[in-house]
């Protein structure tokens, strides 16, 4: 951390009691300032040399029958209160005072206040620290992250123009330094981020764990301002607000959250680029399902559900497995929305295969709730009904209890034809299908064999092969 010493002269500012600091002198106090519940008692010489706020203010106060008297001011008002005052009161002194990310931009908003620029003396403290700042503090990444975070300490009564200003140029560095090529980037900028042994160059999202560290005030102001200087790509972006999500929001990963971090997790849905694909379906997942734990607006959700249907062809069953069955068909359904010319529906009917297969592990879950998502996603293509398959088996095994005709509605999903020789060959052994499926398998994968040797290939299914009435299947035996 960089750091700027002032003065020389040592430290003679103490303290008595919990709210009272003078300056150890043979002198006797002629000044007593009052900030909150604390007095500085002090010589007007040093001060008002270097303070214009004080000697107008000693000037307007003073009065003739008080002239031999202790001056009693109060600036409770003073940007960064006692400590940022006492820091002035050390300049002005010449005790050596030190200056770091961590107490100059208080010091810097109390300089102004009280006017110690160079209108009273040359080299103020006004002129001192913004050298620093502009020197030293701007061009590290660290400290600039530091003395932005910093920011958030000032008291709202202490806002103004100055002070918005200085928080901008703070802000400015941060997006500046985040946005340059990575070219001009060195490892020793990050400092929360370890390097690979098989990294070479810095990455893209070099930046995105530090950034972590501020306050989400803070932070959105920061990703608002390197999106506006548009250097960075999205879906670094998006990179960046995963991990902050990550970070801050207590159990986001495990797809738990507190109702405290309600108002984070909108802010951060708010952050999100619009452009398809800048954020994964996995982080748009747990967003969603954060969203729906915490109880936020409908059009939260919806605006979530729009994204994850987007990119519904790129998400992994893991990343839906947290929602119920309604929310999932609701998703398939805004998917199938969209224009039908650009829907992968193929990726989109395994990723359903694959959640029901893993759904249909809880022995509560209903037959009705089961099929209505497997139709919904019926007609879209698939190349194998493997998956299919595998959820249906699953479905059978933990609900042994279900009657022969709902076997066969479960059943009826499949296309035999669509079963590779792996699954057919499992089909036939497996004990919970009804024995007409088996004998199917059977027919259908002898046909596929025959017209491999022959070079025909399997005939359409019709009515009368795969459909039989209700009665004939109720009194085929069943393995």
């Amino acid at each position: 951390m960089k750091f700027m010493k002032l003065g020389s002269k040592p430290d003679t500012v103490q303290s008595k009691g919990d709210d009272a600091r003078y300056v150890a002198t043979e002198l006797e106090t002629e000044l007593i300032v009052t900030i909150g519940n604390i007095k500085f008692y002090l010589h007007k010489f040093p001060l008002l040399s270097k303070s214009g706020y004080l000697q107008k203010l000693i000037a307007t106060s003073r009065n003739e029958e008080k002239k031999n008297q202790v001056d009693e001011i109060n600036i409770s008002e003073i940007p960064g209160g006692s400590v940022a005052f006492e820091v002035c009161v050390k300049f002005c002194y010449g005790i050596t005072v030190t200056l770091n990310a961590y107490n100059v931009f208080a010091a810097r908003c109390a300089a102004e206040f009280l006017e110690m620029n160079e209108t009273f003396e040359k080299s103020n403290l006004v002129y001192k620290i913004d050298v620093f700042l502009n020197s030293t503090i701007f061009r590290s990444w660290k400290d600039s992250i530091n003395v932005f975070q910093t920011t958030r300490d000032l008291s709202p009564n202490y806002s103004n123009e100055f002070t918005l200003k200085l928080v901008k140029r703070c802000l400015d560095s941060v997006a500046y330094t985040a946005s340059i090529d990575t070219s001009k980037v060195d490892w020793s900028y990050t400092y929360n981020r370890k390097k690979k042994l098989d990294e070479k160059a810095v990455p893209r999202d070099w930046w995105v764990e530090d950034l972590c560290e501020l306050h989400i005030d803070l932070y959105k102001q920061a990703i608002e301002a390197i999106k506006t200087r548009g250097k960075v790509p999205v879906e670094v972006i998006g990179e960046a607000l995963h991990a902050y999500a990550r970070r801050r929001i207590g159990g986001f990963s495990k797809g738990s959250v507190r109702v405290i971090d309600k108002s984070l997790t909108e802010s951060i849905i708010e952050l999100l680029p619009d452009k398809k694909g800048s954020v994964s379906s996995s982080f748009l997942s747990k967003l969603l399902r954060a969203s729906v734990f915490l109880g936020c607006e409908e059009t939260v959700k919806e605006t979530l559900k729009k994204r994850i249907s987007e990119q519904l062809e790129e998400t992994a069953v893991s990343d839906i497995l947290m929602f119920d069955i309604d929310m999932v068909q609701s998703l398939v359904k805004e998917f199938m929305d969209r224009d039908p010319k650009t829907h992968p529906k193929a990726s989109v009917a395994k990723l359903v295969d694959g959640y029901l297969a893993e759904k249909s592990r809880d022995s509560n879950l209903l037959l009705q709730n089961f099929i209505s998502l497997a139709e919904t996603v019926s007609s879209f293509p698939r190349q194998t009904h493997d998956g299919l398959y595998r959820a249906i088996d699953m479905f059978l095994k933990e609900h042994p209890g279900i009657g022969k005709s709902e076997k066969k509605r479960v059943c009826g999903l499949m296309d035999c034809r669509k079963l590779s020789a792996e699954a057919c060959e499992h089909a036939v052994q497996n004990e919970r299908l009804p024995m007409r499926v088996i004998v199917q398998v059977l027919f259908f994968e002898q046909i596929r064999v025959n017209g491999s040797s022959t070079g025909y290939s399997t005939p359409e299914l019709t009515t009368t092969t795969l459909n039989t009435e209700d009665d004939e299947w109720d009194h085929v035996k069943e393995y």
